[in-house]
């Protein structure tokens, strides 16, 4: 996996997008965005692995609620491929305030609020191949 790193980003369809039955039109955004589906699976974090998952963030104010939302529902994991993924993905995804979004992002179109934007991704080639490896073992990017 190491030599395509700048092929591969992680996203996450959030427990919001998923508990309105946008997911299915979130894939097909994705694959219509040009980007291949290497791995994907649906979870139900508790709170300790969303926790874990962002630590980087555990001391900022937004730290609780952030795990807390995470781990309120499913959501879905995956890992993307295209040339560039991680700005792609970003690209695709919006700002992370939806109110601030372009027209045609993700996030514009399905995302709430910023605590409930639809969408998580990379924003590092660094952390894409962190993020992966959080959820993902080698045997199951295909």
């Amino acid at each position: 996996m190491a030599e395509q790193i700048n092929n591969l980003t992680f996203a996450i369809i959030k427990p919001d997008a998923v508990r309105a039955g946008h997911t299915g039109k979130i894939i097909d955004r994705i694959i219509g965005g040009g980007f291949r589906i290497r791995a994907l699976k649906m979870i139900q974090q508790s709170r300790a692995q969303a926790e874990g998952f962002y630590d980087v963030h555990r001391s900022k104010p937004f730290f609780a609620g952030l795990t807390e939302f995470m781990s309120s529902a499913p959501c879905v994991v995956m890992v993307l491929e295209k040339d560039g993924a991680v700005r792609a993905w970003r690209d695709l995804m919006g700002a992370t305030d939806p109110a601030k979004a372009d027209e045609g992002t993700i996030r514009k179109e399905f995302g709430a609020s910023v605590g409930e934007n639809a969408t998580h991704g990379s924003d590092s080639d660094e952390n894409a191949a962190i993020e992966i490896g959080y959820f993902f073992n080698r045997l199951e990017i295909v």
